[in-house]
């Protein structure tokens, strides 16, 4: 008897909310119940803009040396590591905003790093946006 290939599900992602609902309900909808052979071969494609063309954001030349790195996992560590790999005298990260609650329960990385990375840390918080 012959096997039915497994079929290939593919399924975009940024770092936005909204396409990681929409992972968390391909998630939900077509893997949650499906223990023994899931119905697609799940691949999960994370687009990012390229470095160049954020680097480019400050204007023609004005960024001359610069390194892209590309490291999974937790981000508060990577960070702290980073610093001590590259001998940062600054480490500028963003904040979500989130309120105490769910920072308690997500852990902030901005906190994280302001504690235990070993140079200054700046914290940006990008301003909310009036309805």
């Amino acid at each position: 008897m012959a096997t039915a290939e497994t079929q290939t599900m593919v399924v975009g992602i940024d770092d936005s909310e909204h396409s990681m609902y929409a992972l968390q309900w391909t998630l939900d909808h077509f893997f949650a119940n499906s223990t023994v052979n899931p119905p697609f071969k799940l691949v999960i494609v994370h687009a990012k803009p390229s470095p160049s063309s954020v680097v480019g954001l400050a204007g023609p030349g004005k960024v001359h040396d610069f390194v892209v790195e590309v490291v999974e996992g937790d981000a508060r560590n990577i960070l702290c590591e980073a610093v001590e790999k590259h001998h940062a005298s600054i480490l500028v990260v963003g904040s979500h905003g989130y309120g105490a609650i769910k920072r308690a329960v997500l852990g902030s990385v901005s906190d994280y790093c302001a504690h235990h990375a070993h140079c200054t840390v700046m914290i940006v918080k990008r301003p909310k946006t009036k309805h």
